[in-house]
């Protein structure tokens, strides 16, 4: 019943996340000539140069990372995308029927609109879930040159180079102004999503201290592909234990959560890694 009431409650904050995003860009980034970053910064850039449905655009955009990270992160992450996609889009068409006007000058009020954007993704992606497509793009990359090389990667270099070329579209298809203030828009969200989720966009380190490490190897090498170091390890109360540790991206600690919830009597930290060194 407990795991039940906290995924509801995991959706209900997806949802209020996305009705933050949304909000931010329709009634204050895009009335002072500023945009989203990832797919929706995609959308956006198909809205105003074809005049397409809003939330049209950003569903056609989305779909198919939609697709892809169910098929590549699991149904469970799949269902909460999709909450928080439909969310938006709703979000968006509800929204553009709402008076509101921010009076103040356009610097300012990218700056406020990027801080409500920075703080609903924050919510999005604290709760398991995504409503940007980028993200979804990065980790697929990365988990393929994880698998091909062994190695773990950042999405950092990713997120950046995808979202290069989306300010760079608007420079060019739209005009200069749009571009830095956008510029402006993902340098202000993403701070505020770093802050609350502890650099989303890096290695993470998990570090699992338990009596039977077996069961745990296992399930990690089957469902996320990946290997452990395992040591051993002594408990001035538990006595002789092992202490695995693993490294991931961020979508794929849910999952790894979810591996340890079912082995009783684990204890696991999990930490962030600016580089590992081979």
């Amino acid at each position: 019943m407990g795991k039940k009431i906290e995924e509801v409650l995991s959706c209900l904050l997806i949802s209020v996340g996305a009705l933050m995003a949304s909000f931010s860009v329709v009634c204050i980034l895009i009335p002072n000539d500023a945009i989203d970053y990832g797919t929706a910064g995609i959308a956006i850039i198909i809205n105003k140069l074809s005049g397409i449905n809003l939330s049209l655009c950003v569903a056609m955009v989305f779909i198919p990372f939609l697709i892809l990270g169910t098929v590549i992160l699991g149904k469970k992450f799949g269902i909460k995308a999709l909450i928080g996609s439909l969310v938006y889009t709703v979000g968006l068409t509800i929204f553009e029927e709402i008076p509101f006007e921010l009076n103040t000058e356009h610097f300012l009020a990218v700056v406020f609109g990027g801080a409500i954007l920075g703080a609903g993704l924050a919510i999005i992606l604290k709760s398991g879930g995504c409503i940007d497509g980028s993200e979804i793009f990065a980790n697929i990359v990365v988990k393929k040159l994880s698998d091909i090389t062994g190695r773990n990667f950042s999405m950092t270099y990713m997120l950046i180079g995808f979202n290069a070329c989306v300010y760079a579209a608007v420079f060019l298809l739209i005009n200069r102004n749009a571009a830095l203030m956008s510029l402006l828009v993902y340098v202000v969200a993403t701070s505020i999503i770093n802050h609350f989720t502890d650099h989303f966009e890096a290695i993470k380190q998990v570090t699992i201290i338990t009596k039977n490490p077996d069961d745990i190897v296992k399930a990690i090498k089957q469902e996320l592909n990946k290997t452990c170091t395992i040591m051993d390890s002594y408990g001035a109360i538990a006595g002789e234990n092992k202490t695995l540790i693993c490294y991931v991206n961020y979508f794929e600690l849910t999952k790894i959560k979810d591996i340890i919830a079912k082995n009783k009597g684990a204890f696991s930290t999990v930490s962030t890694i600016d580089e590992i060194l081979k």
